[in-house]
């Protein structure tokens, strides 16, 4: 197979303008795809032999050529030679160029579809498996801060106004437990991943006596999808429910940034962020800006439209294989690399947060103690409403006071019983 030789080419030439224009960006995404080509065309490789469909021998020398390969394809400086279509292309022209005939053959009862199917599944079944390893590390590291600054108080606000007395413990641990529900979704995700489709061809399967189990086995999925024509569906579904478990993830941290810029300015004053994770101003030499913050809630506000855009991609297509499929890598690998960054940055940041309480004595903050004197109010005996009455004519008047220690939170999940291991186990189940 020549260089220049598509593996659709029925010998007639296709005007460049038009091949530049179909190939879009395939060259720059199939290098993260071309490991998971390389183990799909094993287990291939593997099938084809037990199945009876080329020789034992075939198989061996296939299969030790894919291996010399994969060493290729994980290397920093792997690039697809010029010439080259996609991966699928160059990996075939290689196995026939070592072994002739036997490489022409590892395309037997497979086509480019469920090829390229299998590599993504592959990859997002890896990548998932990533994000919730360190989604996990990350929801810790908060559990850890909550439990560092457990006792400082800070207010809570609703309307962004002054609302009752909130703690760090409440704070950190609060996207620490966001985190953990982030969690089941990413599992989700990886759980329709975690399907082999490779055998489906083009999405209705083949007459050859393949066996399917074994391709799955050997890629080491936990089952098969099993409707060939499913599996085809599958192609968008996939991107879907990765790009939604990331920006489900994204919500969780944007927010957290969100708070941290608020906290960290000096009108609120109760985030201190070390000289290594702020930046300066040209002109202004006080200045200690959070961009790092700031650019994580931009990066996580643009992850959370992704979904929508593969929605976009996808609404009006009817069953069977579509060319827009190829669209979704545009999508689907920068969402990736975005939340891996993300996740990345904040197990550096977060560790190095200090928290530091508001003053209570601040005459903005004295009034997130009402909700305590109307509840002290009531444990005398007042109705509650009654006692809302008394509270709300002190506030008016400006004689409400009340100290720091009258508060008495006990029950879970509040300031006194933030239920710290209830929230590590949410973090950790499977």
């Amino acid at each position: 197979m020549s260089k220049q030789e598509k593996l659709w080419s029925k010998g007639k030439p296709l005007s460049e303008k038009i091949e530049a224009f179909t190939i879009g960006r395939d060259l720059e995404f199939d290098k993260i795809l071309a490991k998971y080509d390389v183990i799909g065309s094993k287990a291939q490789a593997t099938m084809l032999a037990e199945s009876g469909l080329i020789s034992k021998e075939e198989g061996q020398q296939l299969v030790a050529e894919l291996n010399g390969l994969f060493n290729e394809v994980i290397a920093d400086d792997f690039v697809i030679p010029t010439g080259y279509e996609d991966v699928h292309s160059w990996i075939e022209a290689r196995l026939t160029d070592k072994l002739g005939d036997a490489g022409k053959k590892i395309h037997t009862a497979r086509s480019r579809n469920d090829q390229v199917l299998t590599d993504l599944h592959l990859y997002c079944k890896d990548v998932l498996s990533q994000l919730i390893e360190k989604t996990e590390h990350l929801a810790l590291l908060l559990v850890d801060q909550a439990k560092k600054f457990n006792d400082t108080i800070i207010p809570g606000y609703t309307h962004l106004q002054v609302a009752m007395p909130s703690s760090g413990g409440m704070w950190f641990s609060a996207y620490a437990e966001a985190l953990a529900d982030d969690l089941i979704v990413l599992k989700s995700a990886l759980k329709i991943a975690d399907q082999n489709p490779l055998g489906s061809a083009a999405g209705y399967g083949s007459s050859f006596p393949i066996d399917r189990e074994v391709t799955t086995n050997e890629m080491g999925f936990s089952q098969l999808k099993v409707n060939s024509f499913a599996a085809q569906l599958n192609r968008g579904k996939l991107e879907k429910n990765v790009t939604n478990a990331i920006a489900s993830v994204a919500q969780t941290i944007g927010r957290f940034a969100m708070d941290v810029c608020l906290y960290n300015s000096q009108n609120f004053g109760f985030i201190t962020l070390p000289d290594e994770l702020t930046t300066g101003s040209s002109i202004m030499p006080h200045k200690k800006n959070p961009d790092v913050f700031e650019l994580i809630r931009g990066k996580c506000n643009l992850l959370q439209g992704v979904p929508f855009q593969v929605t976009s991609l996808m609404n009006n297509l009817p069953g069977g294989y579509h060319r827009e499929y190829q669209l979704l890598k545009e999508l689907l690998f920068p969402s990736v690399h975005d939340m891996m960054s993300i996740l990345e940055i904040l197990e550096f940041a977060v560790p190095q947060m200090k928290l530091k309480g508001a003053d209570t004595k601040d005459e903005k903050y004295k009034l997130m103690y009402t909700v305590e004197a109307v509840n002290a109010e009531v444990m005398k005996g007042k109705p509650f409403r009654d006692a809302y009455k008394i509270v709300g004519e002190q506030v008016e008047n400006g004689s409400f006071s009340i100290e720091n220690g009258d508060q008495n939170y006990t029950h879970i999940g509040s300031i006194g019983n933030p239920g710290f291991d209830l929230i590590i186990k949410k973090i950790k189940a499977e």
